[in-house]
């Protein structure tokens, strides 16, 4: 799945965080939507603070760091 959020600024002070999700398969929708408001924001509008988000579904491991497993050693190498 896909999320763009962004904020709209509402008055001189307060802003409201906004959002759009798409579809896992709607990248292409997601970042012509994410496009369009980077373009707003450049040509001057109140919009800022514009990102896209990804979670894919279809993961295997938790999301995150974990610790390695016990028989795992690290050695640095060197020249």
């Amino acid at each position: 799945m896909f999320v763009v959020y962004w904020l709209e600024q509402t008055s001189s002070t307060t802003a409201t965080a906004r959002f759009e999700r798409f579809a896992d398969d709607d990248m292409t929708q997601a970042l012509a939507f994410t496009e369009t408001l980077r373009k707003k924001q450049a040509a001057g509008d109140d919009v800022s603070f514009v990102t896209l988000c990804s979670e894919n579904p279809r993961s295997v491991g938790k999301a995150g760091a974990s610790d390695p497993p016990a028989d795992y050693a690290w050695k640095k190498r060197r020249p």
